[in-house]
């Protein structure tokens, strides 16, 4: 069985939640952990979340609210997250520089403020990092106590270093299918117990079915590829995988 340690499950993107959910478990997906990432989808993500045994949480503000974010909302965030047995992280949280670098202080800001909560709150992270690679590891050494998920990994062998080393397991997913994806030689030298399967479902959707909407029963596309990548049995991959995803959530 799998987990996806990442995933966007609601009726935005799929008209029809019990399907989502029956096929994720036709297809070996015993467990999800579906982000939310804007106050506005916390009370869609909770019904789930008490509907489904097998749907966990993480609850956060993504960076692109960070100039219209309150301090109403963080107090929302706290009170959901303490709330909530099944959240297991915060996130996705962090920095995205991809589309404007206009408003990096609030982001930064929002940022940390979640990181103090997460601290506070003794739970992990899921970070989000796009564009924003020196910045993100600059913030979260300001938190060493801090461990979690840099989600949609896709960075070099030198940077997946600098996670390594602070703690951080690696989030990857379809991009690994990629035909001309460059992550499978960084994949190919980090060490499995530093992996963590994840689909961001909707979005990046793995080969062969790249282009269509994404969803968590297309995982075990992903666990092939790293299967091939790391010579190692399914099976066995497949325990290793699970063992790494409860050590980082606690589930």
């Amino acid at each position: 069985m799998l987990i996806d340690t990442h995933c966007h499950l609601t009726k935005e993107y799929y008209d029809d939640i019990d399907k989502v959910i029956l096929e994720n478990k036709k297809a070996g997906i015993s467990k999800i952990i579906v982000s939310a990432c804007d106050v506005n989808e916390y009370e869609e993500v909770i019904s789930y979340a008490k509907k489904y045994e097998c749907v966990y949480l993480s609850i956060g503000i993504h960076p692109e609210f960070a100039s219209k974010t309150t301090k109403k909302d963080l107090l929302y965030l706290e009170q959901v997250v303490k709330s909530n047995s099944k959240v297991v992280a915060i996130g996705e949280i962090g920095l995205d520089y991809h589309y404007t670098k206009d408003n990096k202080k609030e982001q930064e800001e929002l940022f940390k403020k979640q990181l103090f909560l997460a601290e506070k709150l003794n739970l992990p992270v899921v970070i989000h990092s796009r564009d924003a690679v020196i910045d993100t590891i600059r913030i979260l050494q300001e938190f060493p106590s801090l461990k979690g998920v840099i989600h949609c990994f896709s960075g070099s062998k030198e940077t997946a270093d600098i996670y390594l080393k602070m703690g951080y397991k690696l989030g990857i997913g379809g991009v690994l299918t990629f035909k001309n994806s460059k992550l499978k030689d960084v994949v190919e030298q980090i060490p499995l117990k530093n992996i963590v399967l994840e689909t961001d479902s909707p979005y990046l959707t793995p080969d062969p079915y790249r282009g269509k909407k994404n969803s968590s029963k297309y995982l075990p596309l992903v666990l092939d590829k790293l299967s091939e990548i790391k010579k190692i049995d399914k099976e066995q991959l497949m325990k290793i995988l699970i063992d790494n995803t409860k050590d980082v959530f606690r589930m």
